[in-house]
């Protein structure tokens, strides 16, 4: 087990040395009545539990231009993180997760009717940093007195630290999805076994109800 933990460590940093970094998502969201589907917008993700997340809007416009932007930032289990309302230019929010679940980052574009609005749209670039990446590795060189190549070997390895724990977690939802299928194929066999000695049983009772009735009555 170790040993394949180590060859695994190794092939995610390569791979990690070959990636480039990701690419913010960008979106346009209608301005509307705010209860309408076309004014609204949810980007979704997962995350572990204690795990620091940064999530960065850059937003177009101004406040007072007839459109009003919110965002809101909760995850499946009920926990809120931000709820920033009429969002203009950056908008950052960091947090640490609660609990093992998928989050929303969602966008809300309201017209607010104080002006006319000839192009009804906002345009978002959102970019959303997860564990290693959320942590701002130039004030960790720098409090630290590290070299660059030491901080990015740093980080390559908390990042494939990520990946080991996601695959573990993953080993072990699926370790707990598989016993739950053999307990319910065994419930399921039992219930069929079950099953089938009543209707046996049954079968039989009526054999001898009918026996005995037909000899009540002196037909056989």
């Amino acid at each position: 087990m170790a040993r394949l933990r180590s060859v695994l460590q190794q092939v995610c940093s390569v791979l990690l040395l070959l990636a480039v970094g990701s690419n913010a998502l960008k979106l346009d969201i209608q301005a509307g009545s705010g209860h309408d589907k076309t004014s609204r917008r949810c980007i979704r993700n997962f995350v572990a539990k204690d795990m620091l997340v940064v999530v960065t809007a850059i937003v177009d416009g101004w406040r007072g231009d007839g459109m009003q932007l919110n965002m809101h930032i909760s995850d499946s289990t009920g926990n809120e993180y931000g709820k920033p309302k009429d969002i203009a230019g950056e908008q950052r929010t960091v947090f640490t997760s609660h609990a093992d679940a998928p989050f929303d980052v969602c966008f809300e574009n309201i017209l607010t009717g104080s002006r006319y609005v000839e192009h009804p749209y906002r345009h978002i670039e959102l970019d959303i940093d997860i564990g290693a990446d959320a942590k701002d590795w130039s004030a960790i060189q720098a409090t630290e007195k590290l070299k660059p190549v030491e901080t990015e070997l740093r980080r390559i390895e908390e990042m494939v630290a990520e990946v080991v724990n996601e695959m573990e977690y993953l080993r072990s939802r699926e370790q707990t999805l598989r016993d739950t299928n053999e307990s319910t194929n065994t419930r399921v066999k039992w219930f069929g076994f079950g099953t089938t000695f009543l209707l046996i049983g049954l079968w039989a009772w009526q054999i001898m109800y009918l026996r005995a009735y037909f000899r009540s009555k002196h037909l056989i």
